[in-house]
């Protein structure tokens, strides 16, 4: 947004996206979209000119920067976290629903530039009806379990409270995972939001269920270099075997074909392999040997952990009692020790 703040009139005169991207950048700086702001957005959107569909292109280029999508899919966590507390639906609130049909644009760029054709997707009604309010569901689980944790321990009310707000998650959030990239995305975003929170239930609920994500999306780099480097602020929690066995098992094996998913596992198990058994370890290493398909980088990384398991696990040779008297230096003369008379 330079040339906007430099006021560049030749460029920003002509450039149909300039005041819808200024808005969006407006947003993305301050972390919120306001009443206001989001008419501005909305008002852009549902007024593009007959003939002039191309500009949607630009939108949906413009929705599809890592910034944007991140700021669109936290705000709309936040708000979810907002009509929890309010007791809110969310097809009731007008801005959650911009938030996801800017997030479902943006998602679309690339097919609508490949495929050239210039029309807004359509969001699904049933994302807002029926898949969010089940994510809103496994949020309020996750709230009631910490919440419990605070109070004073009672063993029959822990029972209660785990089997009510501990089960699998609902099917509806995987059923539309599959077929929505915007479900993808929304539950991408509540995973690491509950990583941030250090909330080993709700992390384990909703990584059972992200692989299903539709297009593999949860295996792309962006969101695995963030949710790795939140895990590996986890490392105790590696010492359970449930939580080894939700994260390695039945989300990262389900996308090791990919290069980069073996990449980003080893940057893992780099930090936290002191914390797991040795079975486990090499289960892992046996899974991760890269084999001609990986790239040069993933082989020296796999080489280097190797080295690194290698040498901690061996434990430094050490001299029996009597086995230096065997050494050739015992045959040769020295000189008596010097005493001063």
């Amino acid at each position: 947004m330079a040339l906007h703040d430099s006021e560049v009139q030749e460029i920003i005169s002509v450039d149909p996206c300039h005041k819808f991207t200024w808005c969006l950048d407006a947003c993305i700086r301050e972390r919120n979209v306001d009443i206001k702001r989001s008419r501005e957005l909305q008002g852009f959107l549902d007024n593009i000119e007959k003939g002039k569909e191309q500009v949607i292109g630009d939108l949906s280029m413009t929705l599809c920067d890592p910034y944007a999508v991140n700021f669109l899919a936290v705000s709309a966590i936040k708000i979810l976290q907002h009509l929890i507390n309010t007791e809110g639906l969310p097809r009731d609130n007008p801005i959650l629903i911009l938030l996801l049909r800017m997030l479902a644009l943006g998602l679309s760029a690339w097919h609508i530039i490949d495929t050239q054709t210039f029309k807004e997707p359509k969001l699904d009604s049933q994302v807002v009806t029926k898949y969010l309010p089940a994510l809103m569901s496994l949020m309020v689980d996750d709230q009631v379990r910490a919440l419990h944790n605070k109070l004073p321990p009672d063993e029959r009310e822990s029972a209660i409270t785990t089997i009510e707000h501990s089960g699998p998650p609902p099917d509806a959030c995987e059923a539309y995972m599959r077929e929505s990239p915007v479900c993808g995305v929304l539950a991408m975003y509540y995973t690491l939001h509950s990583a941030k929170l250090r909330d080993r239930g709700a992390i384990l609920r909703i990584l059972s269920i992200l692989g299903s994500c539709k297009d593999g999306r949860a295996y792309e780099d962006p969101f695995l270099h963030a949710l790795v480097g939140l895990l590996i602020q986890l490392p105790d929690e590696f010492q359970g075997e449930d939580f080894s066995t939700v994260l390695f098992d039945e989300f990262f094996f389900a996308g090791l074909e990919k290069d980069n998913v073996t990449r980003h596992l080893l940057k893992l198990l780099w930090y936290i392999h002191p914390k797991l058994p040795d079975t486990r370890i090499q289960t892992l290493m046996k899974a991760l040997q890269p084999g001609t398909q990986h790239t040069e980088s993933v082989h020296k990384l796999y080489e280097a952990l190797q080295q690194k398991l290698h040498t901690q696990v061996e434990p430094a040779p050490v001299a029996s009692e009597m086995e230096y008297l065997d050494s050739p230096l015992m045959s040769v003369p020295t000189p008596a020790p010097y005493h001063i008379a």
